[in-house]
């Protein structure tokens, strides 16, 4: 369960997310009006008869398990000198859940977001406005990064597509290495994968390709890249296993034909337009 924070004239406030519903810490308010004695707040707040008739509306249309003869009860009782309402007594007795007690840290009373403001209102309309503010600001935040991450997926799609193209267009898939280029001993693990993937080291590459810029890799397709970005994980692997370098050419190699094949021609990718 995933907890966030906002400050309200300088107090801090904890919420949290429970079945996709938004609760506000009524202890970490209550603070505001009294720091010492939150939790007596909190009580005077729920014993008023105009609150439980609130709490009590908005587990009629919230809560399909609401007990509305107990609530009956305590609301006969609300007003009286003796009548003593706590959070817990108030979820027991009508089984509620628009109002959730923790223990542990960062515990305390938590209201859903609708009770939570009506408190706030309670405690001050002043307060109740900057803890609206804060908390929309909050939302917003969080609706702007949902937005990011449609665009990111939106742009890998289109990513992907064209890798789809670019295979078709230049023919990307790698040739099958020999035993005998297999048998060669690299220099590094970088010519490694290069060979595996590009049929050629980079000293080979630059030899033919004197007047480019960079290097083999730099001039890599977006589909090479991302099968270079796993034959690194898996030639790893198999270096844990092992292998000897001629054996994790062959594999590496026959994997890369593989992943080329599969991302050029996916069916998938050819629908992200």
């Amino acid at each position: 369960m995933k907890k966030q924070k906002i400050h309200v004239k300088g107090t801090e406030i904890v919420l949290f997310q429970q079945n996709e519903q938004d609760y506000i810490s009524l202890t970490d308010i209550a603070r505001h009006k009294n720091a010492e004695r939150s939790d007596d707040v909190v009580k005077n707040w729920m014993r008023n008869k105009n609150t439980l008739e609130f709490l009590g509306l908005w587990e009629k249309l919230n809560n399909p398990d609401f007990k509305p003869v107990e609530f009956d009860g305590f609301r006969s009782q609300a007003g009286l000198n003796a009548f003593v309402m706590t959070p817990k007594r108030w979820i027991e007795g009508v089984n509620a859940i628009g109002i959730v007690s923790k223990s542990g840290r960062n515990g305390g009373t938590f209201a859903h977001k609708d009770i939570a403001f009506e408190f706030a209102s309670w405690i001050s309309v002043e307060f109740k406005l900057f803890l609206i503010k804060e908390f929309q600001r909050l939302k917003e935040e969080e609706n702007e990064r949902l937005e990011l991450g449609w665009d990111l997926k939106r742009n890998l799609a289109k990513i992907n597509y064209q890798v789809h193209t670019d295979a078709v267009k230049k023919h990307l898939i790698p040739d099958k290495i020999t035993k005998k280029q297999a048998s060669l001993v690299y220099a590094s693990e970088a010519d490694v994968l290069n060979m595996a993937l590009f049929g050629m080291i980079a000293k080979d590459w630059r030899t033919e390709n004197p007047k480019a810029g960079g290097n083999i890799r730099d001039h890599a397709t977006a589909a090479q890249l991302v099968c270079l970005t796993n034959l690194e994980s898996l030639n790893a692997e198999l270096i844990r296993q092992g292998l000897e370098q001629s054996e994790r050419l062959l594999k590496l190699n026959e994997i890369a034909i593989i992943q080329m094949k599969s991302l050029a021609a996916s069916p998938g990718m050819k629908r992200l337009k």
